[in-house]
């Protein structure tokens, strides 16, 4: 090629807009650095969890753990076989024999049962509740509940009768252990649509009288379908990205809590952790991730208690979910057993805990 060279320029000759731009570009190179570290220091810290959930074969079932998982059997069957479909739409006289069912059972452990009414399109519904009461610190409660409806068209024996089972199961173990905490158990009516989330579901119903009575819940886990496992490769589905931080097969119990419920997921499981082999896994996340606030902790969350979800994650594992074929066949009752009894020793720690 021919042509002239141009003259070389000298560093000090060089435009000073230049410069600026490279310094600038450093900056923002470094603010954006610093704010991708921060933004993973919190996501760590969402799902980092003490302890190590429980890896291998579970250990050979004994006998009690057998009448245990016969005992959450009888319970789910009643409600999903004898009662079925149970929803103030379709069946509502179902809701109300769910309702006395429940409150026999608790009132048969040696609680006195109260009832919430309340009225949705005509119809009566009950929240129901049974406390035994703190010996050293009463104002302080650890309330554990389920709801008792189903979805129309179901019998929901998972979604949710086992998580009644184990609430009953629960209150029956705990009931000659008072604690230094006040323990409350409650049942809650119309969690699903279409009065999920809105001022008619009976969880909703219920928290707003705790708050409004000042009431002092110090931690709150709603029991939601807990009892469906598969050791299955990719059985369990997540919200993207959550894949890529969680196991892919569905064989665990989730605890699931809201950013400003972290310190309980943590202190939950590091209780079942420590008290039950089998796999336990825990996230503390942003509410507005799907599935995050799908169950009565949400109500909690709207009166400012800290609140936790116990699943097996729901529509994100099971494939009966909201569907006719969620029967008690489908139900895993040794696996929800141990479920059960690593829950009966994290409500033990709750209930002693000074925090």
């Amino acid at each position: 090629m021919s042509g002239t060279r141009p003259n070389a320029v000298s560093a000090s000759q060089r435009p000073a807009g230049g410069r600026r731009r490279r310094r600038c570009a450093g900056c923002l190179a470094v603010v954006l650095s610093s704010l991708f570290l921060v933004a993973l220091m919190a996501w760590w810290s969402t799902i980092r969890m003490p302890g190590k959930s429980y890896r291998g074969p579970l250990p050979p079932a004994d006998e009690q753990l057998v009448a245990l998982a016969g005992e959450l059997e009888g319970h789910v069957s009643h409600l999903a076989q004898r009662i079925g479909e149970r929803n103030v739409l379709r069946a509502p006289q179902a809701l109300a024999r769910a309702a006395d069912y429940i409150a026999a059972e608790l009132e048969a452990a040696g609680y006195q049962v109260g009832r919430q009414p309340y009225t949705v399109g005509g119809t009566v519904c009950y929240n129901l509740e049974a406390e035994l009461p703190g010996t050293q610190r009463p104002d302080q409660i650890v309330l554990v509940g389920a709801h008792y409806d189903s979805v129309i068209g179901t019998p929901g024996a998972n979604d949710n009768g086992s998580g009644v089972a184990a609430l009953l199961v629960l209150a029956r173990r705990l009931a000659r252990a008072p604690q230094p905490r006040t323990l409350r158990f409650a049942a809650f009516a119309n969690e699903e649509p279409p009065y999920f989330q809105t001022d008619k579901m009976g969880s909703w119903v219920y928290a707003r009288r705790c708050a409004q009575r000042g009431e002092r819940i110090v931690a709150m886990l709603s029991l939601e379908t807990i009892g469906y496992y598969s050791e299955e490769p990719d059985s369990q589905q997540y919200p993207v990205p959550f894949g890529l931080l969680y196991p892919s097969t569905g064989n665990f119990i989730g605890v699931v809590g809201n950013v400003r419920s972290g310190r309980l997921v943590r202190q939950v499981v590091g209780a079942f952790r420590r008290a039950e082999k089998f796999p336990c896994e825990g996230g503390a996340m942003p509410a507005a991730i799907p599935g995050v606030g799908f169950s009565d902790h949400w109500s909690f969350w709207q009166c400012g208690y800290p609140a936790v979800m116990i699943t097996d994650t729901a529509m994100f594992r099971y494939p009966h979910y909201h569907l006719p074929t969620d029967t008690p066949d489908k139900v895993d009752f040794q696996r929800t057993a141990r479920v059960v009894r690593g829950l009966d020793a994290v409500l033990r720690s709750l209930a002693q805990s000074d925090q």
